[in-house]
């Protein structure tokens, strides 16, 4: 069976945090854990070994179910069903499981300019690139942002506002952002992407490399006596993991 390199994953989770100036990730058995910091979603765990040792999600997953924090369990995967039936096992609860992993040779990346009326800005600083397209008034219509660490290049956030889909303007988006990466140096692109985003990137020759599912542990509120924090829902109005 093809198996997920588990360093291609360690390379996204890396990227994923310099996107959204986290602390690094660090070791957890078989995985990484972010301190994310976000109410409903204070710590997340990436599986890197889920189909090659599933004693090591079991492991992962009974982690997450009891932590003091409210804590996430991201597995890439190829076998979806089994995973989740660990993660069910566990006492997690689902949240999605249609993601996909994917990549994309970066130096072949399509380009695609925004149509009139929309402005492109386009602003890097150190290794993380934002880039937003504004339409006559000035407001932001779609944005995008990408790390650049070493030759890999991590998307993250990419949204389009709902008064403007259907403009190709995820289009435009993620080829700014390609061609600001590999102006870094950067060759190989990394993202997770949600249903809405999957078709985009398909199209952008993006690769599926497996698909990703997301669990989430007891909710765990911060004051004694107040109730569970609702999450964000993270993939609202985005073609990528990202947070409204």
């Amino acid at each position: 069976m093809k198996k997920i390199d588990a360093e291609l994953i360690r390379r996204w989770v890396n990227g994923w945090t310099v996107a959204r100036s986290l602390p690094a990730a660090e070791p957890v058995g078989d995985g990484l854990r972010s301190q994310c910091d976000q109410p409903g979603r204070e710590v997340e765990v990436f599986a890197l070994r889920a189909d090659e040792e599933p004693e090591s999600l079991a492991r992962l997953a009974a982690a997450v179910a009891a932590a003091r924090q409210t804590s996430w369990l991201t597995v890439p995967t190829l076998r979806p069903g089994a995973v989740e039936a660990v993660v069910g096992a566990a006492g997690l609860e689902l949240l999605h499981r249609s993601e996909w992993f994917m990549t994309t040779d970066l130096i072949e990346h399509p380009q695609h300019a925004p149509a009139a009326p929309y402005a492109r800005e386009v602003r890097t600083k150190g290794p993380v690139t934002v880039v937003s397209l504004h339409d006559s008034s000035g407001e932001v219509a779609a944005r995008g942002t990408v790390a650049v660490v070493g030759t890999d290049a991590i998307a993250d956030r990419i949204e389009t506002d709902a008064a403007h889909r259907r403009r190709g303007l995820g289009r435009a988006v993620m080829s700014a952002l390609a061609e600001a990466a590999v102006a870094q140096g950067a060759r190989t692109g990394l993202l997770i992407a949600s249903e809405e985003g999957q078709r985009l990137y398909s199209s952008l020759d993006w690769r599926r490399e497996a698909d990703v599912l997301i669990a989430r542990g007891r909710q765990v509120s911060r004051t004694a006596g107040t109730g569970s924090r609702r999450p964000n829902r993270p993939y609202a109005m985005a073609h990528s993991r990202g947070t409204q």
